[in-house]
C-alpha cells in the first residue's frame, strides 16, 4: 500500500487549523459571556470601612456630553462609604489628632463638629469605626432624613436654633464650646477636639493628597476644566491646586447657588451687599434649596482656592432642580443638590466655550439625603424637561 505523503500533511495542516480556529471562537466566545455578568473590575480585599475611602469611581454623564459636544464626566465622590467627599476629610482630621494625640481610640474620647449636611454623617460612621463618640451640633430645622441617618449611627444630637455665624449659639460655636467644656474640665478624663471643617488645614490638604491625583490619573491627565461648589471650600481648593501644578491652562469654575455671596466674590471681588451682610439673615445658610454649598462668608479653606479660580457661574434654584430631574431620566442619577448645581454649571460651560471640551465636576452626595427638601420640588419636575428648558 502505497501512501500520498503530499495530500496526508496538507490534510493534517488543515486539521490542525480548522482546530486553532475553532479554540479561538469558543475563547472569544467565553469572554463574551462573560462580560455580560462581569460590571467593574473588583479592588482587592481590605480591613474596616475606612479602607473604603476614596479611589471613587468616575464615570461620562452620556446625556450632557451628547448635548452639548463636550464630554461631560463626574468623580463619583457619593461612592465613599459614608455617601460623601467629606469622608475623606473626616478621615484625614481624625488621623491628624491621633498622630497630634489629641485622640486616643477606643477611650471614649469625642469628636464635635457643627454641621448641617454630610460632614456629620461622615464623622458619625468613623467615630464608629475606629473608636469615638460624635457630637454633632446642628440647626434644628436639619432635614428629618438627616436627623434620622444621625440618631441611626449612634451620634449625639445637639440641635440649636438657626443663627448667624456671629451668634455664639450658632452651631458651629455650640460644637466648638461643647469641646473645650470636656477638655477643660479636670474630673473628665476624655479627650475631646472641635473638627472645624471650614477652617481645618487638613480639609484641603486631604483633596490635594488624593482627589486631585485620582481624577488627574483618571482622565489620563487631559483636563480642560474642573467645576465644583463650595461648602467649606476644601475640594474645590485642593482639587484646583493640584490639577494647577500639573497644567496651569485648566480652568477651575465655581459653582455658586444663589443666595451665596461667593459668586459676587470670584467675579467682582466683592463678598456681598449690605443686605447679604453675614449677621444680617436668619441663618449662616443663604437663602437657597440648595444644601452644602455656598457662604456669605470667607472660610480659610475656600481662601486657598481663590488664586485658583477662573470663574464662577451662578444657578438658581429652579435651574438645578431641573438639572437633578433630567439627570435622573435620562441617565439614571439620583443625585443630591449640589451635583445638580455643578452640572448645570458644566452644561453653561460647554455652550459658552464650544464642543470638544473634558469637562469634570464632583457628584457630592445621593438625591437620598435631600427627599423632604430639595427633592420634593425637584419630584414635580416633568419627566420630559429638555435641557433647553433647564437652563431657562
Amino acid at each position: 500500500m502505497s501512501f500520498n505523503w503530499k495530500i496526508i500533511l496538507q490534510s493534517s495542516a488543515s486539521i490542525v487549523s480548522a482546530l486553532i480556529i475553532l479554540r479561538e471562537l469558543h475563547r472569544q466566545l467565553s469572554q463574551s459571556n462573560n462580560s455580560s455578568t462581569k460590571l467593574t473590575s473588583l479592588p482587592p480585599r481590605s480591613r474596616g470601612v475606612e479602607s473604603l475611602i476614596g479611589n471613587t469611581p468616575l464615570i461620562e454623564i452620556k446625556s450632557l456630553s451628547k448635548l452639548t459636544g463636550c464630554k461631560i464626566y463626574a468623580k463619583l465622590e457619593l461612592a465613599n462609604p459614608a455617601g460623601s467627599a467629606k469622608d475623606r476629610v473626616a478621615l484625614a482630621i481624625i488621623r491628624a489628632n491621633e498622630k497630634l494625640g489629641h485622640l486616643r481610640p477606643h477611650s471614649g474620647d469625642v469628636i464635635f463638629e457643627g454641621t448641617s449636611g454630610s460632614t456629620g454623617i461622615s464623622f458619625a460612621v468613623l467615630a464608629n469605626a475606629l473608636g469615638y463618640d460624635a457630637h454633632i451640633c446642628l440647626p434644628d430645622d436639619t432635614s428629618p432624613e438627616k436627623l434620622q441617618l444621625l440618631k441611626s449611627l449612634g451620634a449625639t444630637i445637639h440641635p440649636v436654633k438657626p443663627a448667624s455665624i456671629v451668634d455664639p449659639q450658632q452651631y458651629t460655636n455650640a460644637a466648638r464650646c461643647g469641646s473645650q467644656q470636656i477638655n477643660e474640665d479636670p474630673n473628665d478624663r476624655r479627650r475631646a477636639i472641635f473638627a472645624d471643617q471650614f477652617e481645618n488645614d487638613f480639609n484641603w490638604r486631604i483633596h490635594y493628597e488624593t482627589t486631585g491625583p485620582e481624577i488627574w490619573r483618571q482622565m489620563e491627565q487631559d483636563v480642560d476644566v474642573f467645576i465644583n461648589g463650595s461648602g467649606t471650600g476644601g475640594t474645590i481648593a485642593g482639587v484646583s491646586k493640584y490639577l494647577h501644578e500639573q497644567n496651569r491652562e485648566i480652568k477651575i469654575i465655581l459653582a455658586d447657588p444663589q443666595g451665596s455671596g461667593l459668586a459676587n466674590r470670584v467675579n467682582y471681588g466683592v463678598m456681598y451687599d449690605t443686605v447679604e451682610k453675614e449677621g444680617t439673615r436668619r441663618r449662616h445658610q443663604v437663602d437657597t434649596l440648595v444644601e452644602g454649598i455656598g457662604l456669605n462668608r470667607l472660610t480659610w479653606n475656600f481662601k486657598q482656592a481663590e488664586a485658583h479660580i477662573t470663574e464662577a457661574i451662578r444657578v438658581s434654584d429652579n435651574q438645578a432642580l431641573r438639572m437633578a430631574k433630567f439627570l435622573c431620566i435620562n441617565d439614571g442619577l439620583f443625585w443630591g443638590s449640589s451635583a445638580a448645581i455643578n452640572c448645570v454649571a458644566a452644561v453653561k460651560t460647554a455652550l459658552k466655550n464650544g464642543p470638544g471640551q473634558k469637562i469634570v465636576v464632583i457628584a457630592c452626595d445621593s438625591g437620598a439625603r435631600h427627599l423632604s427638601k430639595f427633592w420634593k420640588s425637584a419630584a414635580e419636575v416633568p419627566n420630559d424637561i429638555t435641557l433647553d428648558e433647564v437652563l431657562q
